[in-house]
């Protein structure tokens, strides 16, 4: 991200706010507190909690948290259907106008970074993937796709985890039917608001053992009877395995343990160890990928350090 959050305010700037950080790190609450304090709309920013499919699951705000305040962009796409960074960023546009129209405070809240980055600095324009190279793609195992990006678009392959199905799959449709590699279209990019807002941005990066500790209660909490309940809805559905909602973390490990291939504690290990992984990955992106002016908010999130957050907050979104 290139994003100055220093700007200032300007007769055509809208104010929007941003938390972001780690799954469990306590954005939503500090969202909701701050969206009660400014006459705020919640928008989403997190990859698994678009889909309806997923509420428990996805740990999205319940239906008592968002009954106190507007929430956006949350619950509202099918995990059934094609949904990409790029058509969530159009709907985070939509969303953050009509928030600026009713005289409401955006505030992004999520830990996809690939969501905040596009819909900031904007996205790079590659023409429309040939469905044919997108097919045969898309049916490769994915060691075999990611040998066939080293050969094809080296430097690509060299910043992704060859396990990285959805990425690697990406890299390699986008220089089988253009021609040019991704690195090359990512150099240019269209559509970014980072110009258009006035940003007030926090990254919240709480201590790791106060982080693992939380996640670790998260994943038991999907595995009650409504997270059961969520993954055994959406099995029945028999959607195709390599759809986003399907690899969400949860799902993989809930849905082995409906199918009896596990044990309940087999599953809550391996759903622990899922959600530690996810949030260190974000904890790294977070900490480095964003601008260093942004401010990072390092304490937990009990009751003194949300009222400090809050406080920093304030004093970015008060105009």
């Amino acid at each position: 991200m290139n994003i100055e959050s220093s700007s200032p305010p300007g007769p055509d700037k809208t104010r929007v706010a941003l938390i972001a950080g780690p799954t469990a790190s306590g954005k939503s609450a500090l969202a909701l507190a701050l969206a009660e304090r400014h006459h705020g709309v919640v928008i989403n920013a997190d990859s698994a909690q678009v889909y309806r499919d997923l509420h428990i699951v996805s740990a999205r705000p319940t239906k008592e948290e968002e009954a106190r305040t507007p929430h956006r962009l949350y619950g509202y796409r099918d995990g059934a259907e094609p949904f990409s960074a790029a058509v969530w960023g159009a709907d985070a546009k939509a969303a953050i106008r009509a928030a600026r129209d009713a005289g409401r405070l955006p505030i992004l809240v999520g830990g996809t970074g690939l969501y905040l980055r596009i819909l900031l600095d904007g996205i790079a324009p590659v023409p429309p993937i040939d469905p044919d190279i997108r097919a045969a793609v898309r049916a490769l195992p994915v060691a075999e796709a990611y040998e066939a990006l080293r050969s094809e678009d080296r430097a690509a392959a060299e910043k992704l985890r060859p396990s990285d199905t959805t990425r690697v799959a990406r890299a390699l449709e986008v220089v089988r039917s253009t021609g040019r590699p991704l690195g090359d279209w990512q150099k240019e990019k269209v559509g970014g608001i980072a110009n258009e807002v006035c940003l007030a941005p926090l990254v919240l990066l709480p201590p790791r053992d106060w982080l693992v500790e939380r996640c670790d209660r998260r994943f038991e909490s999907m595995m009650s009877e409504g997270g059961l309940a969520e993954v055994r809805a959406l099995l029945t559905r028999e959607l195709d395995p390599a759809l986003p909602v399907m690899r969400a973390i949860g799902v993989p490990e809930i849905a082995a343990f409906l199918a009896g291939r596990v044990t309940r504690e087999e599953a809550l290990a391996a759903g622990r160890i899922a959600t530690r992984q996810y949030a260190k990955r974000q904890y790294t992106w977070f900490s480095r990928q964003p601008p260093a002016d942004w401010p990072r908010f390092t304490a937990p999130l009990d009751c003194e350090g949300m009222a400090n957050a809050l406080a920093e907050l304030d004093a970015m979104t008060r105009i």
